[in-house]
């Protein structure tokens, strides 16, 4: 089993920074493609940032491209997003998550192990 607790949201104005950790727990943290995903009210939860094992090639959603970037610390099993330039719209729950499929999948239904979340809210 593996446990991710996640840490970080708060409120923040159009244009500043934060950063979200997730500390995993309970299994090898290196064994895993490690995720995060975001809800908004009344929409369906979607995929934000992955990254591999290995930390190399990436992958993120269209709409955070250049402004969010996702990291891991295997001595500290934990991962990261930094969020800059943030936008009223990136206003949500942000989940991070654990898949063990061998090659980057962005699905909410590929992962097989999630946090309970932390608010990010965006004032414009």
């Amino acid at each position: 089993q593996v446990q991710l607790v996640e840490s970080g949201g708060g409120l923040v104005q159009a244009g500043g920074s934060l950063r979200l950790s997730c500390k995993v727990s309970g299994r090898t943290f290196s064994w895993y493609i490690l995720g995060w995903f975001r809800q908004a009210p009344g929409k369906e939860r979607e995929f934000v940032a992955a990254i591999r094992p290995r930390r190399i090639n990436p992958d993120y959603a269209d709409s955070v491209k250049g402004r969010f970037m996702v990291s891991r610390d295997g001595a500290k099993n934990t991962l990261y997003l930094q969020m800059n330039s943030l936008k009223p719209e990136d206003t949500a729950v942000y989940s991070c998550a654990a898949s063990r499929h061998d090659s980057m999948v962005i699905s909410p239904r590929d992962y097989d192990y999630w946090g309970q979340g932390t608010q990010v809210t965006v004032s414009s």
